[in-house]
């Protein structure tokens, strides 16, 4: 089932919840930043990062912990460019949870690509059908213990939204899945740790930290 959900490239934006806004506070108006990002900033989790429900993730060498970043992706069923809100949802085919995983790093000024690309970054859960959106609560447990709650309500950009001002200036293609943002410093799990991230509605995805590689 996961080659049949990432038979496309997976999109993943930053800085698309007030929240994560919140934390970075004034440091965001200084130098790199200068300002809040006008567009949705994007990166690219590739094919090495995704694995199925129920794995096992190595740690990079060296390496003792893992931002969780809990989010939605959004399954694209047709190719999707210079979408509306009035049309922008009815290209998504359905949706996945995923576990955007990521080594601690305080700046996106420069693409994170050790950081956010190593093997096994991007645990998934096997598509489910696109349910409402608007209010939908993500829930991450750590060793049984919630770490974090947050609501698709606290998006910038909500996903239709998203849709449009991605396709604006790029073409998702059938198959693709769009991330629709994760917090900035997520909970962090380290080596041994048991990972469940849950929806009502849309279930729940569970993988395990393991050791760093050889």
């Amino acid at each position: 089932m996961i080659k049949q959900i990432v038979s496309g490239t997976v999109y993943g934006v930053v800085l698309n919840d007030r929240a994560s806004l919140g934390k970075i506070g004034e440091a965001l108006e200084a130098a790199p930043y200068k300002g809040a990002p006008q567009a949705p900033a994007m990166y690219i989790k590739p094919a090495n990062t995704r694995v199925a429900c129920g794995a096992a993730v190595n740690l990079p060498k060296g390496v003792k912990t893992v931002e969780v970043g809990a989010t939605i992706g959004l399954v694209m069923g047709r190719a999707a460019a210079r979408l509306n809100r009035a049309n922008a949802l009815d290209a998504v085919a359905g949706i996945v949870l995923a576990g955007d995983l990521s080594l601690p790093h305080d700046s996106y000024y420069r693409p994170a690509i050790r950081e956010k690309c190593f093997d096994g970054s991007l645990p998934l859960c096997s598509v489910k059908p696109l349910v409402d959106l608007a209010n939908l609560q993500l829930t991450t447990e750590i060793d049984g213990k919630v770490v974090e709650q947050r609501s698709l309500a606290d998006l910038i950009r909500d996903p239709a939204q998203l849709l449009v001002d991605v396709t604006e200036f790029m073409t998702l293609s059938q198959g693709d899945v769009l991330l629709v943002g994760v917090s900035y410093m997520a909970p962090q799990a380290g080596a041994g740790s048991q990972v469940k991230i849950s929806a009502e509605g849309v279930g729940s995805l569970q993988f395990s930290i393991a050791g760093a590689q050889a």
